[in-house]
């Protein structure tokens, strides 16, 4: 376990600090805040043990709403909608990319985990886990917000970010993902 826990880490360590810097453009990934009857739906991937807004890269050829419907139902099991493009947040610093964040809604399916997402759960909008990694709380917060035009946030991943984000994940290994 320990071995593959280095192993992940340091592969995160070093996209976050040299691969996605080498890139001409950051990438960009799609997110879904997913609101239900039962509340926010968020997922535990296999790599990082925290809390977080399911999504991913989009394919080639494959819109960016496209997308965050397939990464929601692969990740998930649940099929969703697109009701509106909340923003974009350019992260700088560690692991640079763009996360292009959607609110939608769900159409049908029984939340899984899946090979990418060990847990899938509901929590109250307005009471996320302490497990939420810190980067999803400001796009949660505008997609509740129900703000009438998609942001633009500029968003500095720094030590502090870091250092709650390996909090989160030690604290998730340890079983403790509340």
């Amino acid at each position: 376990m320990l071995g593959g826990m280095l192993g992940g880490y340091f592969g995160t360590a070093w996209k976050g600090l040299f691969a996605n810097h080498l890139a001409s453009t950051p990438p960009t990934v799609v997110q879904a805040v997913i609101l239900g009857p039962e509340g926010l739906l968020l997922a535990v991937r296999s790599d990082l043990r925290g809390w977080e807004l399911p999504g991913g890269r989009p394919e080639p050829g494959e819109s960016d709403e496209e997308a965050v419907v397939r990464e929601v139902f692969e990740e998930t099991g649940v099929q969703v909608a697109v009701e509106a493009r909340v923003g974009d947040y350019h992260r700088s610093g560690f692991l640079p990319h763009v996360a292009r964040v959607f609110r939608c809604g769900v159409l049908s399916g029984t939340p899984r985990g899946s090979t990418e997402s060990v847990e899938v759960r509901y929590w109250p909008p307005e009471a996320p886990p302490a497990g939420l990694f810190p980067w999803y709380r400001q796009p949660l917060a505008d997609a509740l917000a129900d703000l009438p035009e998609p942001v633009v946030r500029r968003e500095r991943q720094g030590l502090a970010a870091i250092w709650a984000g390996l909090r989160i994940d030690l604290a998730g290994r340890l079983g403790r993902r509340d």
